[in-house]
C-alpha cells in the first residue's frame, strides 16, 4: 500500500505525516550520500515512514474537528491504549514490518541514545539520528531539537527530559550518533536541510511499504 493511502487510512494530520516523510527523507540523503559499513537502506526508510503511527494519542482531542480523526483516536485508546511507543510497534508489524524492522524501531528512541550510540547497528543510528533532527516545523540541528525537547518535556515528571542532567547526557550521545554517522557520509550535517530532502519528500509519497 502507498504510503500516504497508509496514512489516510489511520487519519494522520498533515504535520504528523509530514514528520514522518521529512525523518525518511533525511535518512534517503544519507543513504544517497553513504560510504561506509553495508546497510539494510529499505529497512531504514520503511522504518521511518512508519515511525510515529501512534502519535496520534499525543495530539490533544481538540485539536482537529474532523470527524474521522477524532474517530480514529478514540479507537486507538480503545484498542491499544495510550502508550504510544506500544502503538508504533503495533502498527508497524500490521503495515509490513519485519522482525528486524521493528528492532530498530524499538531501539531508535532517543531515551535509548546510550544504547545507539554503543549499537553496531548504522540503520539503527540513521533512523535515531534522522527522527532527532526533524522538528515540527522542519529540519533543524541536533542541538535545537532536543534543547527544544527539554523545554517541552521539562514539566512531564516522567519523561527523560524532565530530567537536566538526563537530558545533557543524552543530547551528548545524540551528537556522538552524528559524528558516527558523517565519519561515513559525503556531506556535513548542514547539508542536512529542508532545501536538501524536499526532492526526497516528493519521491517518498510515492513510496510502497511492501508485505515481506
Amino acid at each position: 500500500m502507498n504510503i500516504i493511502e497508509i496514512y489516510n487510512k489511520y487519519h494522520l494530520p498533515e504535520n504528523l505525516q509530514m514528520h514522518m516523510l521529512r525523518v525518511a527523507a533525511c535518512s534517503n540523503l544519507i543513504i544517497d550520500n553513504w560510504n561506509g559499513p553495508k546497510i539494510d537502506k529499505e529497512a531504514i526508510i520503511r522504518v521511518s515512514l512508519l515511525h510515529d503511527m501512534g502519535n496520534i494519542v499525543k495530539i490533544p482531542k481538540d485539536f482537529s474537528k474532523d470527524e474521522g480523526f477524532i474517530k480514529t483516536r478514540k479507537k486507538y485508546f480503545d484498542k491499544y491504549g495510550t502508550n504510544d511507543h506500544e502503538i508504533n510497534l503495533e502498527i508497524g508489524k500490521q503495515e509490513g514490518l519485519n522482525e528486524k524492522e521493528i528492532e530498530i524501531l524499538d531501539g531508535k528512541r532517543s531515551r535509548k541514545n546510550e544504547e545507539t550510540l554503543k549499537s553496531n547497528s548504522y540503520e539503527r543510528k540513521i533512523c535515531a539520528y534522522c527522527d532527532q533532527r526533524v522538528s515540527p516545523s522542519g529540519v533543524v540541528s541536533i542541538k535545537e531539537r532536543l534543547e527544544d525537547a527539554k523545554t517541552r518535556y521539562k514539566d512531564k515528571p516522567l519523561s527523560v527530559w524532565s530530567n537536566k542532567e538526563k537530558a545533557d547526557y543524552l543530547i551528548e550521545c545524540s551528537l556522538g550518533i552524528e559524528k558516527q554517522i558523517m565519519g561515513h557520509c559525503k556531506i556535513t550535517p548542514e547539508e542536512i536541510n529542508n532545501n536538501s530532502i524536499e526532492k526526497y519528500v516528493e519521491e517518498l509519497k510515492k513510496y510502497t511499504i511492501k508485505r515481506y
